[in-house]
């Protein structure tokens, strides 16, 4: 019988660019020369044609397509009813949310997310580590492991919900009603600039740091229940 053939791996960078970059730069940029409502439907496009793209491909649904969707939709939808301030920052705070409550939901299921997020077999020697789990008989405590490394994760995300909506109630200062909708839209848009650059200097950097706290808690524990090195674990080439 011969082997199925594997789907082909997630692509990381092309997921970033069509499910966040572009549906972002859509909105803050094309609002003013197309319309709020064009605007909405072309952002949205992006992360629905991605994930149609990578259903077809992969035969599995792509989490970060529909989280892309609903954030466009929350945005988009917010600048349509006109609504801004404390709604926004609701939004921004969502966003991280509901990613949280997925990473957390993995936790209690075969395959915790921070094992699709860090064993990577083009990366590391993950037939090895199984190999070395089995001799050891550590299956279990090592699923745990995994269990507890995956809410650490969750914690991040829930992390950056807090600083979000902080940083967002700071941005998102109500608008004036009075104002032509124009000119809110300028302002508006201007506000959603201005928060995405200054939420990858004040959230992203901690949020590495958290990432980079959870990996090494997770190869110590890879260490502990397989006696393995980070060196003996990552592939060379």
């Amino acid at each position: 019988m011969s082997k199925q053939e594997a789907p082909p791996k997630e692509n990381g960078l092309l997921n970033l660019v069509f499910n966040i970059v572009l549906p972002v730069l859509i909105l803050n940029k094309l609002s003013k020369f197309i319309g709020p409502p064009a605007a909405l439907v072309l952002a949205l496009a992006f992360p629905l044609g991605y994930g149609i793209y990578d259903l077809v491909k992969r035969k599995k649904v792509n989490a970060f397509s529909a989280l892309g969707l609903l954030n466009v939709l929350f945005t988009g939808g917010l600048a349509l009813l006109g609504l801004h301030g404390f709604w926004f920052a609701v939004k921004e705070a969502a966003f991280p949310t509901l990613v949280g409550l997925f990473v957390l939901g993995s936790a209690f299921t075969k395959r915790p997310f921070i094992e699709t997020l860090f064993l990577n077999p083009s990366i590391m020697k993950v037939e090895l580590l199984e190999q070395r789990l089995q001799e050891h008989g550590k299956q279990k405590e090592f699923h745990a492991h995994m269990k507890s490394a995956t809410v650490w994760l969750s914690l991040s995300f829930a992390f950056s919900a807090v600083c979000n909506f902080i940083l967002a109630r700071r941005i998102f200062i109500n608008i004036d009603p009075t104002l032509p909708s124009e000119a809110q839209s300028v302002i508006l848009n201007e506000q959603i600039a201005q928060m995405t650059t200054w939420s990858m200097a004040v959230i992203m950097v901690p949020s590495i740091l958290f990432l980079l706290g959870i990996f090494w808690y997770l190869m110590r524990g890879i260490k502990q229940h397989a006696g393995l090195s980070t060196e003996e674990l990552i592939r060379e080439n």
